[in-house]
């Protein structure tokens, strides 16, 4: 199976694992994100993975679940997700966020994580933080920021879970965080076939949860919205998030349901629905 990826240290670490469980041949694709960090669309990271899948030049890709849009092209269906990584937002550079000083240089790339931050602490100095992981890491090193903010799952993913130094258990996480989504040609049954056994049911229940909150809620990359479904005992619990990146007016809400594991999408769009019904539109300036 020809394994495509693109080529950051993280992203070849992720699609690896895959191709290592499937004897199989990472190719490794430049997407339009690679060449223009400043390219608005979420479609950035997939768009030209999803046209190597289409073309038959690979035979399925890996990506973070979260960089998916919520919409898929025809023709390309998610068919597994492996065992969830932690999907909290990490903490590197300080022990708590209520270890600040007001003031604090706290950095961070994310809207979502903006917004929460600005909302629990507007006393920070939220600034943007790009590049890939090492090179935020050594920005903190540097001193320019007191603390920054990434995913867990990707520090734990590169061998440097270490420099996490709090779990903000507080934030919301972005949908899919932690989660990989393999993605093949729909109709294409070996593909089905070689991955069934990596797909982990419960991990693909939540992203499919998380999925459909996002997607009922129109938002993209740029939008302040967390989302993330895990489950509670039997029930499948979803929280959610949507605020202003300035931090001046959000919305938070979680439901859990015993049934919610049969129909995880009408529970994501239910949650989005009591946004909206909550003044989700409103707040995300629509």
């Amino acid at each position: 199976m020809r394994v495509g990826t693109r080529g950051s240290a993280l992203a070849l670490t992720q699609a690896g694992t895959v191709a290592s469980a499937l004897g199989g041949e990472l190719v490794t694709i430049t997407t339009t994100g690679d060449r223009d960090r400043g390219a608005l669309d979420k479609e950035r990271w997939v768009r030209e993975l999803d046209s190597a899948l289409l073309a038959g030049d690979i035979d399925l890709a890996v990506h973070s679940a979260k960089d998916v849009p919520a919409e898929l092209p025809d023709g390309i269906v998610i068919i597994a997700t492996p065992p969830r990584a932690s999907a909290l937002d990490a903490l590197c550079g300080a022990p708590s966020l209520d270890a600040l000083a007001p003031g604090a240089r706290v950095g961070t790339s994310s809207l979502r994580r903006t917004a929460q931050l600005r909302a629990l602490r507007d006393d920070l100095t939220v600034l943007e933080l790009r590049g890939n992981v090492d090179t935020r890491l050594q920005r903190l090193a540097d001193g320019d920021y007191e603390a920054i903010v990434l995913a867990q799952a990707g520090l734990d993913r590169l061998g440097r879970g270490g420099e996490a130094t709090a779990a903000l258990d507080a934030l919301v996480p972005c949908g899919g965080q932690g989660v990989l989504a393999i993605t093949a040609r729909a109709g294409d049954e070996t593909a089905f076939a070689v991955t069934r056994a990596l797909d982990d049911p419960r991990t693909s229940i939540c992203l499919r949860a998380e999925r459909a909150l996002v997607r009922a809620l129109e938002a993209d990359c740029h939008t302040p919205v967390g989302a993330h479904a895990s489950f509670d005992g039997p029930a499948l619990r979803v929280r959610a998030f949507v605020g202003r990146a300035d931090g001046s007016a959000w919305i938070s809400d979680a439901l859990a349901r015993t049934d919610g594991a049969e129909d995880p999408e009408a529970l994501g769009a239910e949650v989005a629905a009591r946004l909206r019904s909550a003044g989700a539109d409103e707040v995300l300036c629509r």
